[in-house]
């Protein structure tokens, strides 16, 4: 069953965090909004939780030093040990200063790229997806504020209007 939800247009950022506080305040759920820039706040503004990729992007961190100290152990001591300058590879100890830079690399290779993964699965955009964008005009100059509607149409019509939205569309979603 489609339901259906309540379009607002603002063209001022500032207008539009006016309008998710007073929307918030009157105990309303915003489905989404859809900025053509980021705005600084709207997400504290609209109650969304903070983000944990910063957790997964140490992790990943983790395993991509993990990965480097095992493969320099594996290739440069145990596989194929060489005297490079007169230093033997005895042991990945005395030899660890030398693989400082790789290890770092590596941290950060696997932190980035993981990282960037996990984004992009997690917002569910992979190649060829249909954008979800319900206007193209929030992607120039307006913002849009979505709305579920549940048999409070009125309401939320005088509500929006108050908060100094320029247009007001009701769809089905």
């Amino acid at each position: 069953m489609a339901s259906k939800v309540i379009h607002a247009f603002y063209n001022d950022d500032d207008v539009l965090m006016h309008a998710v506080k007073k929307v918030k305040a009157a105990k309303h759920h915003i489905e989404e909004v859809y900025c053509p820039f980021p705005v600084h706040g709207l997400d504290k503004a609209m109650g969304l939780a903070p983000t944990r990729i910063a957790i997964t992007s140490f992790m990943y961190g983790c395993v991509g030093l993990t990965v480097a100290i095992v493969m320099m152990n594996y290739i440069m001591i145990e596989d194929w040990p060489q005297d490079i300058g007169g230093k033997p590879s005895f042991s990945y100890l005395e030899n660890m200063p030398a693989f400082v830079p790789i290890m770092f690399e590596l941290t950060v290779f696997f932190a980035a790229h993981l990282m960037v993964i996990t984004f992009y699965l997690r917002s569910r955009l992979w190649p060829f997806k249909e954008a979800e964008n319900p206007d193209v005009r929030t992607t120039d100059d307006h913002f849009l504020m979505e709305i579920e509607i549940h048999d409070n149409e009125q309401e939320l019509r005088d509500l929006l209007m108050d908060t100094g939205a320029v247009e007001i569309n009701i769809t089905e979603k």
